[in-house]
Order: C-alpha cells, then sequence, then structure tokens
C-alpha cells in the first residue's frame, strides 16, 4: 500500500547569511513577518516599505531522508510560487514555473539536503517577456507573463505584495508496482438513474509494468470492478433514484462517498482514492429569443435566477486561509440568501476546502480559468504550461457538484475589442487561442458533463459586442465608474455577472489598520487603502447625487458611503430580479476583501459585515417585494422564487413626509413559483410629481415588528419609493426613542429596541462601534412614525442607551 509522509515540518527561509525558521504552507512575506523582520503590510502604509521582498530570490531548505523499501519515492508539491529550481544533495530535482498546478519529482534512492530557489518573478516575467515579446494590460505590473495570482501584483482593490513560497502542502509518496494518478468520475442522471463513469488512468513502477492490475469503484450502495493490463480503465456505476443535490434554496445537498482502491494481480491493495460527488445535471441555455441571446443555468431540469457574488482571494497571502476561515466567510454568503460564487480568474484554483463548503453549502460555482484583465501571450514557455495548469484543475476540481460552470476569462474579450489592445497587439497573440480553443476542448474532453463559456462578459460570438448586455453575459461599469445608480433601469442584461459599488470597511476594521490616524476621507491612511482609480471622487460624486457631501465630519461621511453601496446594489438587483426570465443572474462585485481596504466587498477582511451584506440578505430572498418607476407611473413587482406559489395582500400607503397618511389601498398578488408578477400602482397611490413632501410604501405584514431598508424576514416585506432624491426631499428631523434590553441567560447579547416617532430612513446601528466584536442581525431600516424595531447585538459587553446612540446613523438632511 502506498505511504505518505508529510513534508510540512523541518523548513528554513535563506534570508542573507541566516536561516529562518519557515512555515510551510506559507510564503516569504508571512515567515519575514513572524521574524519580525518586516511590519505588517496591512497597516497604515507599511505595503510600500515591503515591496523589496517581492523583487528578490528566495531559498526553502530542509534535511530530506527516508529508508522507504518501496519501488518509488515521489517528491510531491501541491504549490510552488512560482519559479523554482529544485536541488537535492546539491543535484538537480526539477524545476517549475506555475503556481497553479501540482508538481511531482521522482527521488527514489535520494536523501540529503533539499533546496527550493525561487527566483523574483518580476525576473521571471521580464525573461519570459523577451522571448514573446509585450503585451497591454490593464495594470502596469507584468502579471501576463507569469503563471501566478495576479492580484498578487495589485488590483484596484488589493495591494502589490508579490509573494514567493511552499503555499501548498508538501510530501514525499512511496509506492510499488503501481499508483493511481488521475481519476476523473463524470457524473450524470438520467430517466431517474445515476451514473458514475469513474476514469482511471494508473501509473506504474518499471517493476510493475506488464502486470495485471484490478480497480474497484463504490459509491451509494453501487459497485463496479475493472482488470487493467494497461494504464487506464473505465469503470461505470449505476445507482437507482439517487437523492439529488440542488442549490440552496432549492432542495438539500446529498453527498455520497465514491471510493476508488488500485490493487495488484493477488489482491493486495496498492492505492486508495475518496472523494464526495453529488448527482445533479447542470446546463447552460442560450438560446436565442426575442430579447437577444439567453443565459441561463438549468440545474436538474429546473431555471434558476442566479444569486451571485464574485470572490477574490481572501487572503493576499493565500497560504493563511484556513478551512475553517472558508467554512465562516461561505456561511455569510449564504446567510445572504446568495446561491452562486464565481472564483475570479485574477485570483487562484481555490483549495478543496473552498469546494467542499460550497457542496455542503448548496452554494453553485462559477469557476474562471486564471486569465485577467490582460493579453495573454500563446507561445512557449507559457501554452504548455496553461494547458497543463487546466488539465490539472479540471480533474481535481470537477468531482465537486457546485461547480456548474467553467469560464475561459476574465474581460480579455470585452478588453480586445475595446480597450484598444487591438492596434497594439498588431496580429500578436493575445489569449483568444486559449478562450475560443484550447480551453473549450480540455473541459469537452475531461468534463463533459459541465459547460463551458469563452469570457465574462461574453455574448456568445464576434457576431455581437463581447459586452452587449442582450447577448450572453455582461459587466455593469458605466454605472460607478460614470453614472448614478438609478441608471441600472435603463437595461435588462440577459445576465450581470459584474456590477458594483464601493464602500468603506466598517469602522473598527479601519481603526486597527490604522492605529493612531485621525480618520479622514483624505488621510494619507484612507488614501492609501484606496487602490481604485479616483476612488474616492466616485465615491464622492455617487453621495452628492443624492446627499450634501459632509464636509469634516469623517462618521458621516463613511455612513452615507456604506449607505449608497447598499442602495446601489439593491437597485441594480430589485430591477434585474423583476425582469425575470429575460435576466437570469446577477453576480455582485464583490463578496469579500484580501486586506483591508475600501472597496466593492459586502464584508471587509476582518469578516466585517458592511451594510451590504445585510440588503443582499433582503434582495436576494426567495420573496422579495419591490417598486419600480416606469414611465408614467411605478409598477409593483412581486418576485418569487419559491417552489410554493405565493399568495398575499400587499398594503400600498401614500404618506406625507410630515407623518399624514394621504391614501391607503390594499393589492392582492398572485405568484406562481419561479415567477414575477408586476401590477401597476393605482393613479390615486402615486405621489404627486416630483414630490418632494410624499412617498410611497408597501408592505405585506407578518407581524408587528418591521423589517429592512425595504423590509425582509419571516415578519414582513416593506417596498418603499420616494420620487426625489434625498437632498431635495422634506425629511423632518428624525426623532426616536432607544432602549436597551438584556436577553435572558446570555451575557454577550443585548436588544436593542428603537421605537420612531417621526419617519426614520435608513437606520442603522453600527455595532463594531459598541466593540469590535460586536455584531447586529439587521441591517438598514426605515420606520414610520409609531413603528418599532428590534435589533439582536452579540458579542458586546454591557451597553447603555447613549452607548447604541451613539452607534446609531439615519438619513438626515433636516
Amino acid at each position: 500500500m502506498k505511504d505518505v509522509t508529510q513534508l510540512d515540518e523541518g523548513w528554513s527561509l535563506r534570508h542573507g547569511q541566516e536561516l529562518l525558521e519557515a512555515t510551510v504552507p506559507g510564503c516569504v512575506h508571512t515567515d519575514l513577518l513572524t521574524a519580525g523582520l518586516i511590519p505588517d503590510p496591512f497597516t497604515g502604509l507599511h505595503e510600500t516599505e515591503v515591496a523589496w521582498v517581492g523583487r528578490r530570490a528566495w531559498t526553502y531548505v530542509r534535511e530530506l531522508g527516508h529508508d522507504s523499501a518501496h519501488e518509488r519515492t515521489d517528491l510531491v508539491f501541491d504549490g510552488l510560487d512560482t519559479a523554482a529550481y529544485l536541488t537535492l544533495d546539491g543535484h538537480p530535482v526539477g524545476s517549475t514555473r506555475n503556481m497553479h498546478r501540482r508538481h511531482r519529482f521522482d527521488v527514489t534512492g535520494r536523501t540529503g539536503r533539499l533546496e527550493v530557489r525561487f527566483a523574483s518573478a518580476y525576473d521571471e516575467a521580464a525573461a519570459v517577456r523577451a522571448v514573446t515579446g509585450e503585451r497591454p494590460n490593464v495594470y502596469p505590473e507584468p502579471s501576463q507573463y507569469i503563471r501566478k495570482m495576479a492580484s498578487s501584483f495589485g488590483w484596484d482593490w488589493g495591494p502589490t505584495l508579490v509573494t514567493a513560497g511552499i503555499w501548498r502542502p508538501v510530501r514525499l509518496e512511496h509506492w510499488s508496482t503501481a499508483r493511481i494518478a488521475h481519476v476523473r468520475p463524470l457524473v450524470t442522471v438520467d430517466e431517474g438513474t445515476g451514473r458514475v463513469e469513474v476514469r482511471l488512468e494508473a501509473e506504474r513502477t518499471a517493476q510493475g509494468r506488464g502486470r495485471t492490475l484490478r480497480a474497484e469503484a463504490r459509491v451509494a450502495g453501487a459497485r463496479a470492478e475493472a482488470v487493467l493490463t494497461g494504464d487506464e480503465a473505465v469503470l461505470r456505476l449505476e445507482v437507482p433514484d439517487p437523492r439529488l443535490w440542488w442549490p440552496r434554496g432549492y432542495g438539500e445537498q446529498p453527498l455520497h462517498d465514491l471510493h476508488l482502491t488500485l490493487s495488484d494481480d493477488e489482491g493486495r491493495p496498492l492505492d486508495t482514492w475518496h472523494r464526495r460527488i453529488g448527482f445533479r445535471t447542470v446546463e447552460l441555455d442560450r438560446s436565442a429569443d426575442e430579447h437577444g441571446t439567453g443565459f441561463t443555468l438549468v440545474v436538474n431540469g429546473v431555471r434558476i435566477f442566479a444569486r451571485g457574488v464574485n470572490w477574490i482571494p481572501d487572503d493576499v497571502f493565500p497560504s493563511r486561509i484556513t478551512p475553517e476561515r472558508y467554512r465562516t466567510r461561505l456561511t455569510q454568503a449564504a446567510e445572504a440568501n446568495i446561491d452562486l460564487v464565481r472564483v475570479w480568474g485574477g485570483g487562484i484554483y481555490e483549495d478543496d476546502a473552498f469546494y467542499d463548503a460550497c457542496d455542503e453549502l448548496g452554494l453553485m460555482v462559477w469557476q474562471d480559468f486564471l486569465f485577467a484583465c490582460s493579453a495573454y501571450p500563446e507561445e512557449q514557455p507559457l501554452r504548455g504550461e496553461v494547458e497543463a495548469e487546466a488539465r490539472d484543475n479540471v480533474v481535481r476540481l470537477m468531482p465537486h457538484p457546485s461547480l456548474v460552470l467553467w469560464n475561459g476569462n476574465n474581460e480579455n474579450l470585452w478588453g480586445f475589442r475595446d480597450w484598444d489592445w487591438e492596434p497594439a497587439l498588431a496580429g500578436d497573440s493575445w489569449g483568444e487561442g486559449y478562450y475560443l480553443g484550447l480551453l473549450p476542448r480540455i473541459v469537452a474532453e475531461l468534463d463533459p458533463t459541465r459547460p463551458y463559456t469563452a469570457g465574462s462578459p461574453w455574448s456568445g460570438s464576434w457576431d455581437h459586442h463581447p459586452n452587449d448586455p442582450a447577448h450572453g453575459t455582461h459587466h455593469s461599469w458605466e454605472v460607478w465608474n460614470r453614472q448614478d445608480y438609478a441608471e441600472y433601469r435603463a437595461s435588462v442584461p440577459r445576465f450581470v455577472a459584474e456590477f458594483g459599488w464601493q464602500a468603506p470597511p466598517a469602522l473598527a476594521t479601519l481603526r486597527r489598520a490604522l492605529p493612531g490616524e485621525e480618520l479622514a476621507p483624505d488621510s494619507p491612511g484612507m488614501l492609501h487603502h484606496q487602490k481604485a482609480e479616483d476612488g474616492n471622487g466616485k465615491l464622492n460624486r455617487g453621495v452628492g447625487r443624492h446627499f450634501p457631501v459632509p464636509e469634516g465630519d469623517f462618521d458621516r461621511w463613511h455612513y452615507l458611503t456604506q449607505l449608497v453601496q447598499a442602495r446601489a446594489v439593491a437597485a441594480g438587483i430589485e430591477h434585474w430580479r423583476s425582469h425575470w426570465p429575460v435576466c437570469a443572474g446577477t453576480i455582485v462585485w464583490q463578496l469579500n476583501d484580501c486586506w483591508p481596504v475600501t472597496s466593492w466587498s459586502a464584508i471587509d477582511s476582518d469578516g466585517r459585515p458592511k451594510p451590504l451584506h445585510h440588503e443582499l440578505r433582503r434582495v436576494y430572498a426567495d420573496r422579495l417585494l419591490t417598486l419600480q418607476p416606469v414611465t408614467g407611473g411605478l409598477v409593483l413587482a412581486a418576485v418569487n422564487q419559491a417552489a410554493e406559489p405565493w399568495r398575499t395582500a400587499v398594503t400600498l400607503r401614500r404618506w406625507g413626509a410630515d407623518g399624514t397618511l394621504i391614501r391607503e389601498s390594499v393589492l392582492d398578488i398572485a405568484a406562481e413559483p419561479r415567477s414575477v408578477v408586476r401590477l401597476p400602482v393605482p393613479h390615486g397611490l402615486l405621489p404627486d410629481g416630483p414630490s418632494a413632501k410624499e412617498f410611497l410604501v408597501a408592505d405585506i405584514h407578518g407581524g408587528a415588528d418591521v423589517h429592512g431598508g425595504a423590509g425582509a424576514g419571516a415578519d414582513g416585506l416593506r417596498a418603499v419609493h420616494f420620487p426625489v432624491t434625498d437632498k431635495d426631499f422634506a425629511y423632518p428631523r428624525p426623532v426616536y426613542d432607544v432602549a436597551v434590553e438584556p436577553v435572558t441567560g446570555q451575557r454577550d447579547r443585548v436588544d436593542v429596541v428603537v421605537s420612531a416617532r417621526t419617519l426614520v430612513r435608513d437606520l442603522l446601528l453600527q455595532t463594531d462601534r459598541l466593540g469590535p466584536a460586536a455584531v447586529g442581525d439587521r441591517g438598514l431600516l426605515t420606520l414610520l412614525p409609531g413603528e418599532q424595531v428590534r435589533i439582536r447585538v452579540t458579542g458586546c459587553a454591557t451597553v447603555d442607551v447613549e452607548d447604541v446612540r451613539a452607534a446609531l446613523y439615519c438619513v438626515d438632511t433636516a
């Protein structure tokens, strides 16, 4: 039987004439941090002080000894970052130039001093560029010339911290006769029968050549055997009436253990392989219709509006991301009613723990191949690495039922057409051959059970503009970059794969990252932790379209920027969801952060939810109520993504800003499963013209409590419509009472009770102001006169009413 020796201990990092203790998996930056030789690049302006680390060569060393009696010993690295030359006892072992694939070296009978010498990523990129020639890039860094996490070179939300190191586990594998080299389980469901076609590839030792091998596969009570005279076999298993894996919100996520054993001709086990699989079908409907060309995911025959977020690496040093951290962040996604996570192409193929969590939580995974915002040479030495990387990761990830789509790249087809790449390239290769040739061939060969799309955005062919909203996937960035979020309502794309709005992180996160700094939008640390071009200018213009921009009041600015972020994303999702099935999905940019930064994220790098996270929970709920402006009036849209019909009454109330109820009416709605009902709002309920003194509220009452900026949850739903911007509306001075009530038997929990005496719009309790670990169960809340809301706060010590009042913010233009 194969033996495995983990090699995660005993490593040192050579730093000049000194040997530092090294952590494996890890990277040079984290080892230097542990040794106290560099400051934390996440705090203050320290990022610039450690730039030298990425421009140096580094060497990891350890003694390697073993006394295995097996015929073969392999040295296996799950991840080397990036260009490395390996020696053992002074003799060559091999070299690598790809962070995104696994590497295996035959070291049978060899012991001694193992050295892994990493070249500077900049030097490696320069050497490749000298061979391939120049290619355009959105950022002034050479990420397209090296198969490495592109965002480690910096992005408009990330620092430039160019890593090196043994970033994933390393081990020795000792084996005889043969081992399992690759396993590809092709899982399908046909007329109620689950089928698993296990494609096995074995590797043999010299002594094992010509020997007969046996393979056995087992799953869900089914069993299959095969005899190998060569190196490949196919084992077919059938499972009658398997329980299907569903995305969250559509059903359960049963997983089945698939076991594979490779034995010699006498039945002695040589190697084993185990993964969990799920039975389900997935298709991508790209049919043409009267609206253009669709892009709809179909799982188990059910058409799905995808409620998605984009995922970036959760740490710029990805070796620090533990399985527990993956689970926490993805659970936060599920709690926001998200059902799809797009793994973006400038990051990494995540650890198996990421996909395991998605399998269990019912989060569909859209997986980019790792190409982003650059023209990539298609010549050697890159082309061979790209193919090897793609083959390695397709095989590694395909057992996961959560994986529903392979995507060729991020924004490169669009960039070729719109970003002046075409004339600059002058006929040179730029990646099209990867996205329209190599990658779809690899997916078709290795994983034909899943769909592939060439890019995001991509209209499906060069017959249409790559980012044409009527065809395929669309990235909506005119809004935020140049336009107000109200412009989201100007079109109905078939699938919005990127859109978003910036906001700073939580105040407690800023205080930790910028210790001692007097916070201001343009203070040195705030500007350094804002990586977007004219980011603060866009933030201020976004606020200024709706509110007076606060001068000299950072706390107010902080609240308004977070408020506008939540409103902007909600405006897009509410509009696009109300147009299902023409629009079949939205993927917000972005869920998470890799360091403390002003960005588009819903959860900051310390794991604190922004108001956007709470708003996503509302607008991504199975049932959504929204008021949508249309020519000449308003439409009440009831979105029912649940499996059951929705029969309910909606109370419409036309209010005066002073708290006067002008008119009230009740509309009955009946929405079938997975459908949208759009009803015109009766004329008498519409606020007069562009009124500065009237607004409309739509409620579905489920209890006495009030939820969300537009309401949410089991207690009821609420939608609001104000006909003018906030700065033009005649808001009264907000008046409300506050009480703090202990929760019986729970010392770290309190209930904050707010009772409104006037209209209180977008009330927000910034719980981290009560304590850095404090978390609230509500986001933005709009209260009418006489309404009351209860906010459960956990993770804080005793607080009094004045503490709470100081942490409460709301719209106040009076």
